[in-house]
């Protein structure tokens, strides 16, 4: 049994230039709860465990501004802290006491590549379970690289994933039993492609996107069934311009699944899943993938 330093994607930190519409889209559209407001940042949880699954704060522009990772133990994250350290990454936040009302340990780097990453153990959690039509948790978050192979290796070599599958434009990393936590796809310039949220099941992914659907969001693309992670997939654009999905059904994997590469990750002519009934990615979702950038970079 792979046993995993990094245990979960815990949350991500998205930067607003709206922050009122974009906590009422996350609360009213989406499905988050609001659970905590503090440093000019607004917490939103989902219906699972974790105290919260996103944060969102003011900024001059949208951007991703910080992915949150959960940790197996306090000596985990120590050895994490010099690992990523040796590694060449700058030290944002050294190891102590979280700041954000979860609580806990953490400490926080920005990576060669760009993007910040804060590790935490201890962090408060809630009793949760899954709730019809609404978030459970994050699934996974996809980033977009100007250099696929380096960051894959930093992600494998320094954190501790596992490369799961590689398709011919994307990596697929995991940190536990999901297929994937970490999605990297390769790009002109390095920033945020998509997060992605697990809903229940299949039913919740549409009555969800029926109620975004209802609010006046286009679907960008899908519903559809991904290759890699055989999981169902339902991507909107919010209102200042980041690209979420809603998924459910990810593939469980263990030491026995067998790697694919890209070879064996191909679809006949004119299709893009497995399924083949999405029509095809609207225009705006392409152009909103390649267009936000990590804070201070």
């Amino acid at each position: 049994m792979t046993v995993f330093p990094v245990t979960a994607l815990r949350s991500v930190e998205l930067g607003t230039p709206d922050l009122a519409s974009s906590a009422d889209f996350y609360t009213r559209v989406w499905g988050l709860q609001v659970v905590a407001e503090a440093g000019g940042k607004v917490f939103l949880a989902a219906t699972g465990n974790d105290f919260h699954v996103l944060e969102l704060k003011q900024s001059h522009r949208s951007e991703l501004r910080k992915i949150t990772f959960r940790v197996g133990s306090a000596e985990e994250l120590a050895a994490l802290f010099e690992r990523t350290v040796a590694s060449g990454c700058t030290v944002l936040r050294e190891p102590g006491p979280a700041d954000a009302p979860s609580s806990g340990e953490r400490f926080v780097i920005r990576e060669p590549q760009g993007s910040v990453l804060e590790f935490v153990h201890g962090d408060r959690r809630k009793a949760g379970s899954a709730v019809a039509n609404r978030p459970e948790r994050l699934a996974h978050v996809n980033i977009n690289t100007a250099d696929i192979e380096s960051l894959a290796a930093f992600y494998r070599d320094v954190l501790g994933f596992q490369l799961t599958d590689r398709s011919k434009l994307m990596a697929f990393l995991r940190c536990n039993d999901d297929h994937h936590a970490v999605v990297l796809a390769e790009a002109r310039a390095n920033g945020l492609n998509h997060v992605a949220f697990l809903m229940p099941d299949l039913e919740s992914v549409m009555r969800g996107s029926g109620r975004v659907v209802d609010y006046g969001h286009p679907i960008g693309w899908g519903v559809g069934r991904h290759g890699p992670g055989d999981n169902v997939f339902v991507y909107f654009i919010d209102p200042q311009g980041v690209v979420v999905e809603y998924t459910a059904e990810v593939l469980q994997v263990d030491e026995t699944y067998r790697f694919r590469g890209p070879d064996e990750w191909v679809w006949p002519p004119g299709r893009t899943d497995h399924w083949g009934i999405a029509p095809p990615k609207s225009d705006a979702c392409k152009k909103a993938q390649i267009s936000i950038g990590f804070s201070g970079v």
